[in-house]
């Protein structure tokens, strides 16, 4: 298991099944390291629509390999235990709440 922090300092945990389970997708090989920048330094933060209790981490990156997208980094806090229910790299971002945005 792996433990980072986010951009409010927040511990975040990556369960060792959660990892396998983002890089059983051939994209997100490679991408653990951006999954961690991503929280630590994002560019916008969502909450969730579908749960209240999620929030999710974007940040934009060129030159992946599939091409310029958005990582999306998506955290669960449950009793003020937050982890990563997934990662994936998409075109938009989801509609919702803006939690925090880079200016």
């Amino acid at each position: 298991m792996k433990t980072f922090r986010d951009y409010c300092g927040q511990s975040v945990r990556l369960t060792e099944e959660r990892r396998k389970h983002i890089l059983e997708h051939p994209e997100m090989r490679g991408m653990v390291k951006y999954i961690q920048e991503t929280l630590l330094n994002p560019q916008q933060v969502i909450q969730s629509l579908s749960d209240k209790d999620a929030h999710l981490y974007y940040r934009f990156y060129i030159g992946t390999k599939v091409g310029n997208k958005h990582l999306c980094v998506v955290v669960k806090t449950v009793e003020h235990e937050a982890f990563v229910l997934t990662a994936y790299l998409t075109d938009s971002i989801k509609k919702g709440e803006i939690i925090w945005l880079r200016k």
